[in-house]
């Protein structure tokens, strides 16, 4: 655990206020799904994991952890090929203007962003958010310089919880997997980190996840991805500062 030199955080729930954030998306598609009908949107969002009682999006749940081709196969069950295709980058379009233009960070992640940033770790992001959508998020949060690369559920052939990305980080840093700690806030994060060999799978309460539903994959569950500054100190992985020039 000593050797950790590279990052991959999940988006929503670990560095985006879930809830916060979207909500409102969810909203917005379901009443696009539903053609405005109030009562069937209310049906497509339940299906989807909204605990009527909470307002909150259930840990794992379609909306928490799929990607947009997930909650269309959800709710527009036996759509042909080319309209689901249609539907998708519909959808896409709207998770990617609205996710960015509504992205509200969570408390104190930023700057903790800076300092792993600043330590010389490799970071990058691991999302079921499109590529696209992600990249804009982190621009409109002010904190795209401090990632390598940004990989949505459309960058590589599978998907989390497959290792796909995992493996292309990989690629793109020279690190071993066993040298990438994964963060996430939903238990296909930490399924992904095992799945591709992962040094650390990190366990995040400020999302959609608890205690409970992560502690069995994860090495540690921290309140919050602004804690791993010091997590990680406490293991001694900092590696060596950038040279400056």
């Amino acid at each position: 655990m000593a050797g950790i030199k590279g990052i991959l955080f999940d988006k929503d729930g670990t560095l985006v206020d879930f809830h916060a954030t979207w909500s409102a998306v969810a909203e917005l598609m379901a009443m696009e799904a539903a053609d405005g009908n109030r009562d069937k949107a209310d049906r497509l969002l339940e299906a989807a994991g909204l605990d009527p009682e909470t307002h909150t999006f259930r840990a794992d749940s379609v909306f928490a952890a799929g990607t947009n081709l997930d909650i269309i196969e959800l709710w527009f069950p036996g759509l042909p090929r080319s309209a689901q295709l249609e539907t998708v980058e519909r959808f896409n379009r709207i998770t990617t203007d609205k996710g960015a233009a509504m992205a509200v960070a969570l408390p104190g992640v930023i700057s903790a962003l800076g300092s792993l940033h600043a330590q010389a770790y490799r970071l990058g992001v691991a999302t079921n958010d499109s590529t696209l959508g992600c990249e804009r998020t982190l621009v409109a949060l002010g904190i795209a310089q401090l990632f390598e690369a940004a990989y949505g559920y459309d960058a590589v052939a599978n998907a989390k919880p497959a290792p796909d990305t995992v493996r292309a980080f990989c690629d793109l840093t020279g690190l071993k997997p066993s040298e990438i700690a994964m963060v996430g806030d939903n238990r296909h994060d930490l399924d992904m980190a095992h799945a591709g060999g992962c040094g650390l799978a990190i366990g995040v309460l400020s999302g959609t996840g608890t205690r409970d539903s992560l502690s069995s994959l994860a090495d540690v569950v921290l309140e919050s991805a602004a804690d791993l500054p010091g997590y990680l100190a406490s293991l001694g992985s900092i590696p060596r500062k950038k040279a400056v020039f």
